[in-house]
């Protein structure tokens, strides 16, 4: 008998009551606005800040409508003006360039390896061509971020951090965020924590902080923020940065505190998941897996593996025949854009310069979201699932 996976790829955990409760009590009494509080009220958006802040130990925090303005407000507060050169990624998804283009700025794309991390030698390449690198921990996967910060502090290359997919994951017990200047997170639906949408902005320079608070929508009321620089900071800035507006709210910032305390627990939840996948599809013919550095702490939100060196028309089958049996595979290789998945040479608002050696690797990557609502034994189904049907596209 053919075994069917009849579970969602879509279907998110519920909001935790706590957060609910805490919705709730905004929704009551109105206040939804960040700055819109009563004597003596910190508000949830700024006591997410102070938490989010000590979390992940970094000075400064800033809560924001998206992970995509994150990163734009990044750009404006290192100093990215039109026309700039902002190296990143060729592997990664629409925002990160769409962020560059947003300034007016114009990305660089670096090549990537079959770890589908950044490709460093194709970096240190092209560090004499920007003064900004934007690094995308792309679908969770980090790069060697010891001889990457060497390479660009060496150079004077800033770096901001994407860690879109990477809230919780660590490079040697340090975690992922914190060796750029600044660090972004996402909290859209389909990231580590859900409020929908939603973003989160980190550093410890005083400076940027201060900047990126102005960006977001602050107007004069940046002493109601509780992990944002002093007045004297803001004194310096206040009338030579604009308002961008992009703040997060009350509502959202109330589902996500309770969210945020239980990380480390959701992180070790989807890594046992993760483990189940990568375990059952290990030594399938034809298929190579995404083996992680012993020196990364992931997390397993999304599973990739690679189909390389196959004709599109095979790895189409695959996808046809895991599709039928309930298993959805994205192809981020695929000749034209679906849903999420693009290529580089996709975002022709921008130019870019064939990489023959990433787009080999790039034609191949297959990519799944492991929800947490999936139990053990579905993890372990779908790798059956998708192990037999590689392997009868692959034989035939």
């Amino acid at each position: 008998m053919t075994e069917i996976f009849t579970g969602s790829f879509t279907q998110q955990e519920p909001i935790p009551e706590e957060a609910i409760d805490a919705a709730m009590a905004v929704l009551r009494h109105g206040r939804l606005h960040r700055y819109n509080v009563v004597p003596g009220e910190l508000g949830e958006t700024a006591l997410l800040e102070q938490e989010f802040a000590a979390q992940m130990g970094a000075k400064y925090c800033l809560a924001v409508s998206s992970g995509g303005y994150a990163l734009a407000t990044a750009l404006r507060a290192v100093g990215v003006q039109p026309g700039d050169p902002v190296l990143t990624n060729a592997f990664t998804l629409a925002p990160v360039p769409g962020s560059i283009a947003s300034v007016g700025a114009r990305p660089v794309f670096v090549g990537v390896t079959e770890n589908l991390t950044i490709d460093l030698d194709d970096l240190e390449a092209k560090l004499d061509q920007a003064r900004v690198l934007m690094l995308s921990h792309m679908r969770g996967h980090l790069c060697d971020m010891d001889r990457l910060m060497q390479m660009c502090d060496t150079a004077g290359v800033a770096v901001i951090e994407d860690c879109a997919h990477t809230m919780g994951a660590a490079w040697r017990g340090q975690l992922s965020g914190r060796q750029g200047a600044i660090g972004c997170y996402s909290c859209q639906t389909y990231k580590h924590v859900n409020s929908g949408e939603g973003g989160l902005l980190i550093t410890d320079d005083e400076v940027i902080a201060a900047k990126a608070t102005m960006l977001s929508g602050s107007y004069m009321l940046y002493e109601r923020h509780l992990a944002a620089p002093g007045p004297e900071v803001f004194e310096k800035i206040k009338y030579t940065t604009p308002n961008v507006s992009g703040r997060m709210d009350n509502l959202r910032a109330a589902i996500l505190r309770p969210q945020l305390r239980d990380l480390d627990r959701q992180v070790q939840r989807w890594n046992e998941r993760y483990d189940e996948i990568a375990t059952g599809l290990r030594d399938t013919p034809g298929l190579t897996i995404v083996e992680r550095p012993e020196q990364e702490t992931y997390v397993g939100s999304s599973i990739q593996f690679l189909l390389l060196d196959w004709t599109p028309e095979r790895i189409a089958e695959v996808i046809r025949r895991c599709g039928a049996r309930g298993v959805e595979i994205k192809w981020f290789g695929g000749a034209e854009p679906t849903g999420f998945t693009s290529r580089y040479d996709s975002w022709r608002y921008a130019e870019s310069t064939p990489l023959p050696a990433s787009d080999r690797i790039l034609a191949g990557v297959m990519d799944m979201r492991v929800p947490l609502t999936f139990s053990l034994d579905d993890c372990r189904l779908i790798a059956r699932i998708i192990r037999a049907e590689v392997r009868a596209v692959f034989q035939s």
